[in-house]
């Protein structure tokens, strides 16, 4: 791989949810490391935005939203997803801005930081609407289910044996509505966390937003952030330090390089998992494809820099 020169360039940097603890002290301590990576990159001229999951995070807000409201003495009411959605880009987004202003001062990097907690539009008409498929919150036995079901109007489906959960809809991301805001943001030089979680997401009925529960993939949304502001590269985090094929068997490979092309005959042989590296490597196919200037790379965060300078991860490019 050649060694990239990305001073002065834009950089869309997606963090995964996942990799964010199980609680909020193990988050905070986990960004904290994080910012010291990030911190690097501005500091070589980088112009970065930062995105982030909150697949984990969204499920506990949701899950204790779900067990309070059952509790008559707690006097709490049932919290729709979407404002669970909201509630997690606050929280997380405002632990990773202290975290970054921290290591900016410690690194004398002059910079400001902010968090912008973001819309982003579906179409009304997503099948994703009739089929509910993303699972999220707690397992309960099917009484205790369907008697949830009834009392909020919630879908709920058996997962895989495991038990009953809510399932909600997970339409394909179209636009982001912060979009010029967070571009106006960058170009004065703030470092920008932005389209946490994927966004909050809203349809256009009768020509004004409405937010609607669901959750939205936020590599794709990463995607179209990165197009739309016309970013050098967009850098997925994730587990591992490079895509595999065959990967955990015997015969796994690393991909240091792929063209869109390869990475969409890989897709369609199954080589990547859903809901796992399939998502990042999709986002990453369609962002190089929508601005084929552009560069895409998957790796670990602690990789974050070697793959920056060409050294490690798996660079994606339209041809």
């Amino acid at each position: 791989m050649m060694q990239e020169n990305l001073e002065g360039k834009r950089v869309v940097i997606a963090l995964g949810g996942n990799a964010l603890g199980d609680t909020p002290d193990q988050q905070l301590k986990l960004l904290q490391e994080a910012s010291k990576n990030l911190a690097a990159m501005v500091k070589e001229g980088i112009n970065v935005v930062v995105t982030h999951g909150n697949g984990p995070q969204v499920g506990i807000i949701d899950e204790a939203f779900t067990v309070a409201s059952k509790d008559p003495k707690a006097q709490v009411p049932f919290m729709p997803l979407v404002d669970c959605n909201a509630m997690s880009q606050g929280y997380i987004g405002a632990q990773l801005v202290v975290a970054l202003m921290n290591e900016f001062r410690a690194q004398g990097i002059m910079r400001s930081v902010a968090d912008v907690p973001t819309h982003v539009t579906v179409d009304a008409d997503d099948p994703a609407f009739k089929d509910y498929e993303k699972p999220i919150g707690a397992f309960m036995d099917e009484a205790e289910a369907k008697a949830f079901a009834k009392a909020t109007g919630c879908q709920v489906r058996e997962d895989s044996g495991r038990g009953w959960r809510r399932v909600v809809p997970s339409p394909v991301p179209q636009d982001i509505v912060e979009l010029e805001v967070i571009r106006d943001m960058v170009d004065d030089g703030c470092v920008t966390v932005a389209a946490g979680g994927g966004g909050i997401p809203v349809v256009m009925k009768d020509g004004q937003y409405q937010a609607v529960d669901a959750i939205v993939d936020k590599d794709l949304v990463s995607s179209i952030l990165a197009w739309r502001m016309h970013a050098d590269m967009l850098i997925i985090l994730t587990a591992v330090e490079k895509v595999y094929l065959n990967f955990n068997q015997p015969d796994q490979k690393a991909i240091d390089a792929m063209t869109a092309a390869e990475a969409r005959t890989y897709l369609a042989q199954g080589q990547f998992a859903p809901g796992s590296m399939m998502p990042k490597v999709e986002a990453c196919v369609k962002f190089v494809e929508a601005h084929p200037g552009g560069k895409a790379l998957i790796t670990s965060l602690g990789h974050a820099a070697e793959g920056l300078r060409g050294q490690t991860g798996t660079l994606i490019t339209a041809d």
